[in-house]
């Protein structure tokens, strides 16, 4: 979760160099038309890629649906989005977790790898029955590995990560990088703490949901990429981001400014990816059903001209919920009909 309230490489680097040398001399001079935060009439719904295809689905907030040549992977999937005040300043702490079966069935497909960023509701409250109705792999902190035990996810079915680990999945592999949660003004975060058992009872509330440290990841795709870095939030080890240099980077756009030269500094760790995707930005209590809607406290005009100016060969693409998008962030085309380009 980002908020400014306060409620209490795997890939050659020739290879690389060369993919993301495309997305940049793609994006030279054409950014500003490449940028729009509204759902773009035509783009198709809930399309399923071809097989053969690598795309990309924004699930909002931070969450995406990556599927490869008939694989998929999760990262964050918060789809049943309900409310808690948290928008409208009457937030509940002690507002009751809820999932939506024909919802999340709608959005997953599935499945094989689900990546969680940290554990705060608006990134882990739908992981537990995805994980029992798909038996999907989840990877995840411990915090994540002991919430996940407690709402009965098999425990042998969760991979226990910290950040440095390089996982192959056949095709599709995963650098686990250590991360860090979104500061607020008062240079602190929403709901801290870490586990080290699983709780008594299953956690009924969001109160009961820790952010338990907080992990980034980078997944690449076949031999010839694309690479994707995914943020859960904003904010980041410069250290840990050391040689990545992903294709795509999936960017958390911060609440507040309590992270010293938050754009310049991510961007520059990341070698100015060739493609910069905005998330986490949009109401998080809207369904995906309706356009995304920005949270108040977000300024994502200003987050993008910063972009801009500490990485002017990066192409910015703000994501809707209705697209299914291509292995370089362009309008892919779903099995049904070919939506319009940006």
């Amino acid at each position: 979760m980002s908020n400014e309230r306060d409620v209490q490489h795997p890939q050659p680097p020739s290879r690389v160099f060369a993919r993301r040398s495309i997305l940049r001399g793609a994006a030279l001079g054409a950014t500003a038309g490449l940028v729009s935060s509204t759902t773009t009439a035509g783009a198709a719904a809930n399309g399923t890629p071809s097989a053969g295809s690598r795309s990309f689905r924004w699930l909002g907030t931070s969450g995406w649906r990556i599927d490869v040549d008939g694989r998929t992977v999760l990262f964050d999937p918060y789809i049943t989005r309900f409310k808690t005040g948290l928008f409208c300043g009457e937030f509940k702490a002690d507002t009751k977790l809820a999932s939506d079966p024909e919802l999340i069935k709608d959005r997953i497909g599935h499945p094989e790898i689900v990546l969680v960023s940290h554990s705060h509701w608006d990134h882990i409250s739908d992981v537990p029955y995805i994980a029992k109705t798909t038996g999907a792999r989840i990877i995840g902190t411990e915090t994540t590995f002991h919430l996940l035990v407690a709402f009965g996810v098999d425990s042998g079915q969760i991979s226990v990560v910290k950040g440095g680990e390089i996982l192959d999945f056949a095709g599709i592999t995963i650098e686990v990088v250590s991360s860090r949660h979104s500061r607020n003004k008062n240079y602190s975060y929403f709901a801290p703490g870490t586990l080290h058992a699983p709780p008594a009872e299953p956690p009924a509330t969001i109160s009961d949901l820790p952010e338990g440290d907080t992990l980034a990841f980078q997944v690449t795709v076949g031999g010839g990429g694309p690479s994707a870095f995914l943020m859960g939030a904003s904010d980041f080890s410069e250290r840990a981001l050391e040689g990545l240099r992903p294709d795509l980077a999936m960017i958390a756009v911060p609440a507040s400014t309590a992270t010293f030269r938050y754009a310049p500094r991510l961007l520059r760790a990341l070698g100015e990816p060739g493609v910069v995707v905005p998330v986490h930005w949009d109401n998080f209590e809207k369904p995906l059903s309706e356009p995304p809607r920005h949270d108040p406290t977000m300024n994502l005009n200003d987050f993008v001209a910063q972009v801009h100016q500490a990485s002017p060969t990066s192409r910015v693409v703000v994501p809707d919920y209705r697209t299914t998008y291509g292995s370089d962030m362009g309008r892919a085309a779903p099995t049904a009909a070919r939506p319009h380009t940006q």
